[in-house]
C-alpha cells in the first residue's frame, strides 16, 4: 500500500501560454487575445489556489495545480494509488486541455470528468451535434461552411439561422449580427470567421427562447441526474457577444469590477417558472450520462421556449468552474463554495 499522501492535481492552461503560442503560428494578436480569452477560467481559478489547498489539507488530501505544458513530465511522476487529475481546460485545437485526461489514463491515474474521447467531441461543434441527433436529443440541424463555401448545406429555417464557430465554442467571435435572415450573410460570417480565426462556422436553424444551463458536479461517487442544478441565465440580450464573454471572465472581469462596472447575467431556476421544461431538460440530462458518458463535473447549454419546448445547444466536459454560475450551483445544490465544493469531490473519489 502505497504511504503517500492522497493528492488532487488541477491541471489549467494558462492565458498566456495559448497566446503565445497562438501569435507564434501567425494569429494576429488582437485575434490571438480574443481566442485565449476563452481560458479565462485558468486566470480566475488562480485566486482559489490557497483555499483549495485548504480545503484540501482540512480533508487530508494535498493540492498541486500545475500547468498544461508541466503535465506530462508532472503526470508520469505520480502514484496511481493516490493521485486524482482534474483537468479544468478542453480542446483540441486553438486550446490543449483535452490531451490531459489522455495523459492522466496513459499513466494510469484516476480522473474527474468524461472519457478523454467526449473531450475531443464536445470542442467540434458540427460532429458532436450529429452524435446528439442519433441519440434522439432535441438538437437543431447544421449546416457548415468555410472560408465562404458550404460543406454542407443547412436546413431551411423561417426564423433565419444563427452562425457560430465551430471549435472555438458558442461565444468565440460572435458578432451582434451572428443572427442572419439570408443564407448569403451567414456565407459573410463564414469568411470573416476564417479571416479570423481559422475556423468553420456552424449555421443552425434560429431558435427562440430563453438561454438555460444545466450545471453538475457528482460531490459523491453514486451522485446522479437528481443533483443537476437548471438556471435561466439572464444577460438581457438574445445571445452572448465575444464582447459580453469578455466584460465577465479573467482580466476584464476583474477591471470591470474595480470600475463598478461588472454585471453578472440573473441565475432564474427553470423550475420555478417552467416546470414541465426543467423535468425535460433532466430527462435529457440523464440521456447524455447514461448514453453519453457524461459524468463527474459537466455543463449543457439549452434554449427554452414560453411553452416550454427545449433545444439542446451544446454541452461541456470542462464547465467554467470559477464562473458565477458554476458557484452559484455549487451554493444552492451542496451548500458549499467552489474550493471546498472541489475538494469534498475529489476526497470522495479518490476514498472510493
Amino acid at each position: 500500500m502505497s504511504s503517500r499522501k492522497p493528492k488532487l492535481i488541477l491541471v489549467y492552461e494558462p492565458k498566456k501560454a495559448c497566446f503565445d503560442r497562438l501569435v507564434a503560428d501567425n494569429h494576429v494578436p488582437e485575434r490571438a487575445v480574443e481566442i485565449a480569452s476563452y481560458l479565462a477560467q485558468s486566470t480566475d481559478i488562480a485566486a482559489e489556489f490557497d483555499a483549495l489547498a485548504a480545503a484540501c489539507q482540512k480533508r487530508g488530501l494535498s493540492f498541486a495545480p500545475v500547468t498544461l505544458d508541466a503535465a506530462a513530465s508532472v503526470l508520469a511522476g505520480e502514484d496511481p494509488k493516490t493521485t486524482l487529475v482534474w483537468t479544468l481546460t478542453d480542446g483540441i485545437a486553438y486550446f490543449r486541455g483535452g490531451a490531459a485526461p489522455a495523459l492522466a489514463r496513459l499513466n494510469g491515474l484516476k480522473a474527474i470528468g468524461a472519457d478523454d474521447a467526449l473531450f475531443a467531441l464536445c470542442q467540434d461543434k458540427f460532429r458532436s451535434g450529429a452524435v446528439l441527433g442519433a441519440l434522439g436529443l432535441p438538437v437543431p440541424r447544421a449546416g457548415l461552411a468555410r472560408d465562404g463555401a458550404w460543406l454542407v448545406a443547412p436546413p431551411d429555417s423561417p426564423a433565419g439561422w444563427f452562425v457560430k464557430p465551430n471549435r472555438l465554442g458558442a461565444k468565440i467571435g460572435i458578432w451582434p449580427d451572428s443572427r442572419c435572415h439570408d443564407l448569403g450573410h451567414a456565407l459573410e460570417l463564414s469568411r470573416r470567421v476564417f479571416a479570423a480565426y481559422r475556423d468553420d462556422v456552424v449555421v443552425q436553424p434560429y431558435v427562440a427562447g430563453r438561454n438555460a444551463r444545466a450545471s453538475f458536479l457528482g460531490l459523491k461517487p453514486d451522485t446522479g441526474a437528481e443533483a443537476i442544478g437548471i438556471a435561466l441565465v439572464d444577460s438581457g440580450s438574445d445571445f452572448q457577444t465575444m464582447q459580453d464573454s469578455l466584460a465577465l471572465y479573467g482580466d476584464t472581469g476583474v477591471a470591470a469590477k474595480a470600475a463598478g462596472n461588472y454585471a453578472e447575467p440573473l441565475l432564474l431556476p427553470v423550475g420555478a417558472s417552467q416546470p414541465r421544461a426543467d423535468a425535460r431538460i433532466r430527462r435529457i440530462a440523464e440521456s447524455l450520462m447514461v448514453g453519453l458518458g457524461l459524468r463527474d463535473v459537466f455543463s449543457i447549454d439549452f434554449r427554452v421556449e414560453a411553452d416550454d419546448s427545449v433545444h439542446l445547444i451544446e454541452f461541456e466536459v470542462c464547465p467554467g468552474l470559477p464562473c458565477f454560475d458554476f458557484r452559484d450551483y455549487c451554493r444552492q445544490q451542496w451548500g458549499l463554495s467552489l474550493a471546498n465544493a472541489m475538494a469534498e469531490t475529489a476526497m470522495n473519489r479518490l476514498r472510493a
